[in-house]
């Protein structure tokens, strides 16, 4: 096995990447630019170097606290509870949210072995029990794991009087055609629904 064949197993691990794309990625890098090659690499190392968990709120981040949770413009009453640190991102992306999060690191998933202990739950309740929370949003993915995930963690802060525990809302997307909505997804929209 060459360097090649190495490199294009290596990319296609990743996720979305299979073979034929890893093996593209790999013919054009041997023709990209040395210096682009050379940034990349030293990208790539910096990667697991420089990016840790915030200690506050569990994204990734290359200061301590993250720029969300040190930000004095952010109202750290809301704090919005995802699974990953990229759903931070795309809820970021999305704009409008003004409050904090928290990473989970995952959901609970009895046949993978991932219990409620291997989450950052415990973290979760000692920052509802320290601070001045007054709203806890629950953006789980809607699966079957994150619906049990959101109603355990819904189950633990009800012990919380004060902190109203919200879930997002799911339903049909914007220019979504109900004729194409599953059943699982109409019912959601009509517990989701409001006024206008």
């Amino acid at each position: 096995m060459n360097i090649i064949d190495e490199l294009t197993g290596s990319f296609s691990r990743l996720p979305g990447i299979g073979k034929k794309s890893a093996s593209r990625i790999v013919n054009h890098l041997l023709k990209a630019d040395p210096v682009f090659i050379q940034k990349f690499s030293r990208e790539l190392i910096d990667l697991q170097q420089k990016i840790k968990p915030c200690s506050v709120c569990g994204s990734w981040t290359e200061t301590d606290p993250c720029p969300i949770c040190s930000s004095p413009l952010r109202d750290k009453s809301i704090i919005c509870v995802v699974e990953q640190p990229q759903d931070v991102q795309t809820i970021e992306n999305a704009g409008g949210f003004t409050g904090v999060y928290h990473v989970l690191g995952g959901v609970i998933a009895p046949l993978e072995g991932v219990g409620p202990d291997q989450l950052n739950i415990a973290n979760l309740i000692s920052r509802v029990q320290k601070g001045r929370v007054n709203e806890v949003i629950i953006a789980t993915n809607p699966t079957f794991e994150g619906d049990s995930t959101a109603l355990y963690v819904q189950r633990l802060l009800a012990e919380h009087a004060g902190v109203k525990v919200t879930r997002l809302a799911t339903g049909i997307p914007v220019g979504g055609d109900l004729e194409y909505a599953d059943k699982l997804t109409l019912a959601r929209s009509f517990r989701g629904r409001s006024t206008f």
